[in-house]
């Protein structure tokens, strides 16, 4: 069963000890757990954004331009994954998981 995480600063976060479920919606089965996140992991995180503003802020049209086709091109080259992802976690079908 998926143990889902918290992104924070480029590395995983366990988050607080306390978890919710995860459910199919096709289902209603439980198929994983998110950790919750504790105030201090949120104020981690704001912080995180905080000090990551400036560089983005700072560079070249140019260099974000780049930044966000190269993560176009990840979405698209993924997305059959990410689609599942999404039907598994939301009830989309396939097909519209996609669009």
């Amino acid at each position: 069963m998926k143990s889902v995480k918290h992104w924070i600063n480029g590395s995983p976060v366990d988050g607080d000890s306390r978890t919710a479920e995860i459910f199919n919606p096709a289902t209603g089965e439980v198929s994983g757990h998110v950790r919750l996140a504790s105030a201090a992991d949120v104020d981690a995180a704001v912080a995180a954004a905080v000090a990551a503003f400036p560089a983005w802020r700072d560079a070249s049209l140019v260099k974000r331009a780049q930044v966000l086709f190269r993560f176009r091109e990840l979405m698209y080259a993924h997305r059959d994954e990410l689609a599942g992802l999404i039907s598994a976690e939301h009830g989309k079908v396939h097909a519209d998981a996609l669009g």
